[in-house]
């Protein structure tokens, strides 16, 4: 089999329709370092981030970034319903720079909304694959402060800044999404290379046979990661994408060296080297999807609000009760939610994306102590019942799927462990309660069984 055969079914593995597939557990390497052991913890302890894909691409309400992917044109140009060729498509993609202007970008709100509302850090697109930079980058002038981009002259234009500034101000954590591949840099999609006008994710040249090209883009990409390190206050997860490009194959970017720089001077610094294993995984992160048993080990899952990374016009948005059920399914497997939601292009959320927010918030605010701070715990998930456990409190979540379902007299929880009483969180406390051959049945007052279902009942055991 060729190389280039073998590098195109790398990447094939690593993502099949822009959603990226995620390490298996025995791929984690448990760090030495004290320091990021407990960082592991805090990173557990969060449970719900905010995600945003944001940049020039908003514009078209397109996929981000796979539509310049020659390569993966037949899923990513789907949506493109005017007459344009794809070298015309590039051409036009790479100069929405020039158009992109989110006057009514407005971070403090954004980040009140997510604090006020159960989000506990942002994780944000600082640089997605086609290579636009939402920093004031020195590297580029394919940059959001730029002087071809209309919004380089606002107050706001450093929106990276703004926004780590604001969300780290409410007390949120924060994220730094960084694309290993680079679509528009010349040191990566090299203008004449051999592969010509055609465009796939990997360079359009091999780095073995242009090593000093290949240093060239190393170096650029050492030098934006160090940008962000040092110039963008307190990071605690260095999140980097494009799993393709890593240290084991022939797009050797040196990533241990870059992350052992960043981590003199941000010694707490996280690293998610998606899909790649190895000692810079240091979560594991699924993408549109959860795993189907419980991982013991840090692990993320990002899964949009709608249907799409990026803002997308008229999009069908998951129901409050949806979204609190992935975050419950996801919390009772160990890991946490990255709720993606992607800003509309003149810098402003969608009504419905705020509402969506609101109601997850709503509902946090009553049972947010069966979800922050929480442990895996056996069975972690049976039928309708899933279990979380913090200290020597259990919790038992017994999900609704619809509010037309029927609320029964009792609820059959799976649970053995002996405990002194049974609480409903949000309502009447030591509940009655029998013994089974598989577990207890727990009775519900009369007025929890009146109406339509709620969104779960939450049973605390302690």
């Amino acid at each position: 089999m060729s190389e280039n055969k073998l590098v195109e079914e790398e990447e094939q593995a690593v993502v099949e329709q822009g959603v990226h597939n995620f390490s298996s557990e025995d791929k984690w390497v448990k760090p030495e370092d004290p320091l990021l052991l407990e960082r592991l913890e805090w990173f557990k302890d969060q449970k719900l981030g905010l995600m945003m894909h944001w940049g020039p691409y908003s514009q078209l309400g397109l996929v981000e970034s796979w539509a310049l992917s020659d390569k993966d044109a037949d899923w990513s140009r789907d949506g493109i319903d005017w007459d344009i060729d794809a070298e015309e498509l590039k051409r036009q993609y790479f100069d929405l720079n020039k158009t992109f202007n989110p006057l009514r970008f407005q971070p403090e709100l954004w980040a009140d909304l997510a604090a006020d509302n159960g989000f506990k850090y942002l994780n944000f697109t600082t640089k997605h694959h086609d290579g636009f930079c939402m920093w004031d980058t020195h590297t580029t002038d394919y940059r959001v402060t730029g002087p071809d981009c209309p919004f380089h002259t606002h107050k706001h234009a450093d929106i990276t800044k703004e926004l780590f500034d604001a969300f780290r101000a409410k007390g949120l954590g924060i994220s730094a999404y960084f694309s290993k591949a680079d679509w528009h840099t010349p040191y990566y999609w090299a203008p004449g290379m051999e592969a010509g006008s055609f465009t796939s994710r990997g360079p359009s040249y091999n780095p073995q046979e242009y090593p000093w090209l290949w240093e060239q883009f190393v170096q650029f990409t050492h030098e934006q990661i160090m940008e962000l390190m040092t110039r963008y206050g307190r990071i605690d997860v260095l999140w980097l994408d494009a799993g393709w490009v890593n240290d084991y194959r022939d797009q050797n970017i040196r990533l241990g060296e870059a992350v052992d720089k960043a981590r003199k001077i941000q010694p707490w610094l996280l690293s998610a080297d998606r899909t790649v294993g190895g000692p810079y995984e240091n979560l594991i992160t699924p993408e549109q999807t959860l795993p189907e048993r419980a991982l013991h080990v840090p692990w993320e899952s990002c899964i949009t609000m709608g249907t799409s990374f990026s803002f997308r016009y008229e999009d069908r948005y998951k129901s409050v009760r949806q979204l609190i059920h992935l975050l419950v399914e996801i919390v009772a497997k160990g890991g946490n939610l990255a709720l993606n939601v992607g800003p509309q292009p003149d810098g402003r959320l969608s009504e419905t994306a705020i509402s969506r927010m609101k109601g997850m918030g709503a509902w946090l605010k009553v049972y947010g102590e069966a979800i922050y701070g929480t442990r895996i715990c056996e069975p972690y998930s049976s039928g309708a019942v899933q279990f979380t456990q913090n200290g020597d409190t259990t919790y038992a979540i017994y999900l609704y799927r619809s509010e037309q379902e029927s609320v029964p007299e009792e609820l059959h929880i799976p649970l053995q462990s002996p405990f002194g009483r049974i609480d409903l969180v949000g309502g009447q406390e030591a509940l009655d309660y029998r013994r089974t051959e598989n577990g207890i049945a727990v009775r519900l007052p009369e007025q929890e069984r009146q109406g339509l279902a709620p969104i779960a009942h939450v049973l605390r055991f302690r």
